[in-house]
């Protein structure tokens, strides 16, 4: 049995991972557990053009753990490069996949107009990958091939996602895709490992302990009321699946007892057609307060609250007086309708920008989030006068405590080797010392391209 890395090694975006094992008849199978878009850069970039080292036409199967671009955005690049086999996912994850890529696609698409390269799939690719999806159920065993078995569990890290166990050769790997934080308001808790021979594990806030959850509703609450005593705009650049929904589920309950009328404005079309799917799935959810006896019965709305789905609704944004608030994407602060905002009131002492999700590396939103004066959007200098505050709390990646408690598996044994991926260098390296010491186990910062023998 093998594991091939080829994506979100040696940095957080793109994850890609191949496992290569033998079926009960020794027949080779290769099993390939999501394939994401590289992040922080242009769609068109060199990363995302590379041909992929292995050869598509001979997956056996692709599992997704959830829609998030950087887990799925290279999908229909499989397809093109001739992957005709089935595409596993759960219900809700195909919906937001399909959102996710056609958004992809028109982004790739101005992109490629900007750097005059093609783009790296057509839609003809897109679509492909929807005519190959099978969806399947949480806990539910799928065969690949004889004695080679995928099973889904809840991550509970955004709507339908799943970490991924594989059973091949008498050994159970664990891929855990993004795990979600603890005492996440609007969906159930992570399933427990049962039992893991190998875990691939993402470490994005492995090094990291985020507040508790009464912390992340008060400084919400917190900077709602600062801009409203300020005269200002509140800036949250949010990504559009899970933490769009969360800060509306907060809103709506601060709202219970802050009495206001400050509009606050959901400006992106992704994020409102990713609501009306969380809506839709509602089954998937579990909420932590009654708000569903609501009178309305809707768990993301509330009066003042205006969804900004046209170009020239969003336009109107500019014309409202402050105090006011902007929800829109996208979260890292490297393309969408955000860019636009942040160059108006980037400059204003009287704005603040709360950031409430992962910066990656290159984009507009770790050089904000790390104190820079200055950014360019489109070409133009923008001075930055504006407030930046951050609440981890709203990160959907578990840190450090809830990584640990998850990667103990229910049965007390360890397991023998822990590969940590889908963070930055140093995440990973305090991640591993504090899992070698807690855990007892291997624990293993795998390269990228690297093949590891199991």
């Amino acid at each position: 049995m093998k594991i091939s890395f080829y994506g979100a090694a040696d940095e957080v975006t793109g994850s890609c991972h191949l496992l290569t094992c033998v079926d009960a008849n020794k027949v080779e199978r290769h099993v390939l557990i999501d394939c994401g878009m590289f992040q922080g850069e242009q769609m068109c970039s060199t990363k995302n053009t590379q041909k992929f080292i292995f050869d598509a036409s001979k997956l056996d199967a692709v599992c997704v753990t959830h829609p998030h671009a950087d887990h799925t955005g290279r999908l229909p690049v499989l397809v093109k490069a001739g992957y005709t086999g089935t595409i596993y996912m759960t219900e809700p994850c195909e919906g937001l996949t399909r959102l996710v890529l056609e958004d992809a696609h028109h982004i790739m698409e101005e992109d490629a107009k900007k750097c005059g390269s093609p783009t790296i799939y057509e839609l003809e690719d897109l679509h492909g990958v929807f005519d190959q999806t099978k969806q399947v159920s949480y806990h539910e065993q799928i065969t690949i091939a004889p004695g080679v078995s995928v099973m889904f569990h809840d991550a509970g890290h955004v709507l339908g996602s799943a970490y991924i166990t594989v059973e091949a050769e008498g050994k159970r790997v664990v891929f855990s895709g993004d795990i979600g934080n603890d005492d996440v308001p609007i969906l159930p808790p992570t399933d427990p490992i049962s039992h893991a021979d190998i875990v691939v594990c993402e470490s994005t806030y492995g090094h990291k302990v985020h507040e508790d959850a009464a912390t992340r509703s008060s400084l919400l609450r917190e900077a709602m009321v600062d801009a409203l005593k300020q005269n200002g705009v509140l800036l949250i650049p949010a990504f559009s699946i899970e933490r769009t929904q969360e800060v509306l589920y907060e809103m709506d309950l601060i709202l219970r007892d802050l009495k206001t009328s400050e509009p606050i404005y959901l400006d992106s079309p992704m994020a409102i057609k990713a609501t009306q799917l969380y809506r839709d799935f509602k089954e998937y959810l579990r909420f932590k307060s009654p708000i569903l006896d609501e009178p309305d019965r809707d768990f993301f709305s509330f009066p003042n609250l205006h969804e900004t789905l046209s170009t020239d609704a969003s336009k109107q944004i500019n014309d409202a007086p402050a105090p006011k608030i902007i929800i829109a994407g996208s979260g890292m602060m490297n393309g969408g309708r955000i860019m636009h905002h942040l160059a108006r009131y980037l400059p204003n002492s009287s704005t603040t920008v709360l950031v409430i999700g992962y910066q990656a590396a290159g984009t507009i939103g770790r050089k904000i989030f790390e104190g820079a004066k200055q950014v360019s959007i489109y070409g133009q200098v923008v001075d930055v006068r504006a407030s930046i505050k951050a609440i981890g709390a709203f990160s959907a990646h578990g840190d450090q405590n809830k990584l640990t408690r998850w990667l103990k598996p229910e049965d007390g044994v360890m397991p023998k080797t822990i590969f940590l991926v889908h963070g930055d260098e140093d995440a990973k390296m305090e991640f591993a010392e504090h899992l070698r010491e807690e855990l007892k186990t291997d624990v293993v910062i795998p390269k990228e391209g690297t093949t590891v023998e199991i």
